[in-house]
């Protein structure tokens, strides 16, 4: 049998992918790049834009889709004998693309290159080549450059054994709570996990660390001793603060090293800090014009904080009787008085987002908004219940994407959005490929037979990524390395996706989007008004909350010494600009995935940052709420400017595109009831 890694005729071969595979599909696919990079480096090879592609990039496409469907694998369904396997291969795959980056004849060849034979996209591209040279060391020799290759492999390394620790920890985690401790928690949650508790011979309910799991006990069980022991399994997760059985996932000597490895790199490269290396190909100018930001936003933020935590304290005194509340009753207090403020609640809510019919509401809005259609098709997959499509113009392909949506064991947690093949007029046949993406989160299950409930962050959540999805799946760049989201700058990534979130408070959005799971009534528009009204509830604790990571990352990465506890700095940040003093046990970094094994190191403030953009962006929309002609119009003019345009451009030039001038802050501000 053919070895499914190794057939790129169409999509990626799921259901056949085995980690017997994994192997020898490297094996052969290494040596074919390898051969490619010493054909294009001879001193006879000419120095072409289309000879280097129809050479190289032909061959390490194939390797980057080949390996991308293995971490995917073992990202959405990780076994020991697949994990081995990744594992096995990750220092190999590692070694090639650092040696790749930092390959000085390489560097040279395109250095040679005549630009003037360049077209608008294969300029932005070449000049993103030659960056990302400097940037993997291609400037480097003798033993500065072996220890560069070193550092890469190492990261690499580590940072799938911090990504491994916190899945780990959580996976290990559960608690089979008992008929009184469950008391406020909704019955579909309830359902889930008794059915759970009873798949394994227990009696009670079983509770993890999932977030499907965890948070309606957070936010809805009346037992404060119950939401406490849950608080603390999470915040101390892959920590030294976890029970003992748990210990072999501390996380903690993993950060230290990564923290080290990326500081001798960054001196290695000429740079003091791994702030200064991260935001070179980024909007941002400088580490400090981030920290800047940060903290005027905490600034401005910091008065409506406080006036939620006050809020919070006087309604927990005065209708729950806490005139001392923790940490771990802050989630329910908020709920409560949520539900006093505004007479509804999350669980309410819940009962009219039925998965199926909130995905139908958003594709109809997609169809609308960007000219298109989305229709299900049949692709291998790698679990039964996920799902793919196909997106269309006119009849034309213009994408297709996976849609991964339950939580479950050996899946990592969050909600993310991966390529799995870029957009690209192929220089090997000169054809056109058209992007696939994969999009993925961790719902709650269905239960009784019913359908799915999604909470409203959960559809916000299912937005974001489809964000994402469209940017990728959108584009009209025929150059793979600026099509889609490639080559578009990490503080501007984030733009479309947060954009898309606007919709999930649009009434004529919603209105097309919710069934109750048992009468099948869409949502009362009374209903949609208290939840308007309530769509900044603690706006300033959330935005002070995401500035609390932000701000730890960057200075994590410019000012703090790698041999010192991380903790200290944690709490001098909090100290700065949180509200409500969180436990000295909580140790929230040691599962800082984004940071630490997801390509956000010094770089977390993008989602702050990008807001700025997407709220500005959205105003344009808001302009033409009473006719639907314009809001057409400004979303052809959105498509064009932003999501075809890919990475073919700084981002900046886009975003002028669209709006006419540079982005304001004003926008955000108002959008989240702090102007």
């Amino acid at each position: 049998m053919t070895n499914p890694l190794l057939d790129f005729s169409d999509l990626p071969l799921f259901d056949r992918i085995l980690p017997a595979h994994v192997s020898p599909a490297l094996d052969e696919l290494l040596v074919k790049a390898d051969a490619a990079l010493e054909l294009v480096t001879a001193p006879e090879f000419p120095a072409t834009w289309s000879g280097i592609a129809k050479v190289l990039d032909v061959a390490t496409e194939q390797l980057g889709r080949a390996w991308g469907a293995v971490s995917h694998l073992n990202s959405v369904a990780d076994t020991p004998e697949l994990r081995a396997a990744y594992n096995a291969a990750l220092p190999r795959v590692t070694e090639f693309w650092t040696r790749l980056g930092a390959d000085e004849r390489l560097y040279a060849k395109y250095k040679a290159i005549d630009t003037a034979t360049l077209n608008t996209e294969q300029l932005q591209a070449h000049k993103n080549a030659i960056r990302n040279f400097v940037l993997s060391g291609a400037e480097l020799s003798g033993p500065a450059k072996e220890r560069f290759a070193q550092i890469q492999e190492r990261q690499a390394e580590l940072s799938q054994k911090f990504s491994e620790n916190a899945l780990d920890a959580t996976d290990a985690f559960a608690y089979y709570a008992s008929e009184e401790e469950i008391a406020g928690i909704q019955q579909d949650v309830l359902q889930t996990a008794k059915a759970q508790a009873e798949a394994e011979g227990k009696s009670g309910y079983r509770i993890s660390l999932k977030m499907p799991s965890y948070l309606p006990v957070m936010q809805f069980a009346h037992s404060s001793a119950l939401r406490e022991k849950l608080y603390k399994a999470y915040t101390t997760r892959a920590s030294d603060q976890a029970p003992e059985e748990f210990a072999k996932f501390d996380n903690s000597a993993v950060m230290r090293e990564i923290l080290s490895l990326r500081l001798e790199e960054s001196k290695l490269l000429g740079y003091q800090n791994f702030g200064e290396v991260s935001v070179v190909p980024k909007m941002a100018k400088s580490p400090e014009e981030v920290v800047t930001f940060l903290r005027d936003l905490a600034q401005r933020a910091r008065p409506y904080a406080e006036k939620d935590v006050a809020d919070l304290r006087a309604f927990a005194a005065e209708s729950l009787g806490q005139t001392d509340p923790q940490p771990w009753d802050y989630t329910y207090i908020g709920e409560k008085l949520k539900e006093a403020r505004y007479a509804f609640s999350e669980q309410e809510v819940k009962q009219y987002f039925t998965a199926p019919k909130v995905l139908a509401g958003l594709f109809k809005i997609v169809e609308s908004l960007f000219e298109v259609a989305i229709r299900e098709d049949a692709a291998p997959v790698w679990k039964a219940g996920v799902a793919f499509y196909r997106i269309e113009r006119n009849g034309q392909l213009l994408g297709q994407f996976y849609l991964d949506q339950p939580a479950r064991t050996g899946k990592r947690g969050g909600a993310w959005m991966d390529d799995v093949r870029a957009r690209w007029l192929r220089p090997d046949t000169g054809a056109l490929q058209t992007p696939v993406a994969h999009l993925v989160c961790n719902f709650a299950e269905g239960a009784g037979g019913k359908p799915a409930l999604l909470t409203h962050d959960d559809v916000t959540t299912l937005f974001h990524e489809f964000g994402h999805g469209l940017h990728h799946l959108l584009t009209q760049v025929n150059e793979h390395d600026v099509s889609g989201i490639s080559g578009v700058e990490w503080d501007a990534v984030e733009l479309p996706s947060k954009f898309m979130e606007n919709f999930c408070w649009e009434w004529g959005v919603l209105s097309n989007m919710t069934a109750h799971v048992e009468t099948g009534e869409s949502l009362p528009r009374a209903l949609f008004d208290k939840m308007l009204a309530a769509k900044n509830f603690q706006s300033g604790l959330q935005t002070l909350r995401q500035v609390e990571f932000s701000l730890f990352d960057m200075l994590l990465h410019t000012s703090h010494n790698p041999d010192e506890d991380l903790m200290g700095l944690l709490n001098e940040v909090r100290r700065e600009v949180a509200v409500i003093a969180a436990p000295a046990y909580s140790r929230t970094a040691h599962t800082f995935s984004h940071i630490f094994s997801g390509g956000y190191a010094a770089g977390y403030y993008s989602y702050k940052w990008a807001e700025v953009l997407s709220a500005d962006a959205y105003a344009a929309f808001e302009d033409t709420a009473a006719s639907a002609e314009a809001t057409m119009a400004v979303g052809r003019q959105y498509r064009q400017a932003i999501l075809e345009a890919g990475g073919s451009r700084p981002a900046m030039e886009s975003f002028k595109a669209f709006r006419g001038r540079e982005p304001s802050l004003d926008a955000l501000l108002r959008h989240q009831g702090m102007a």
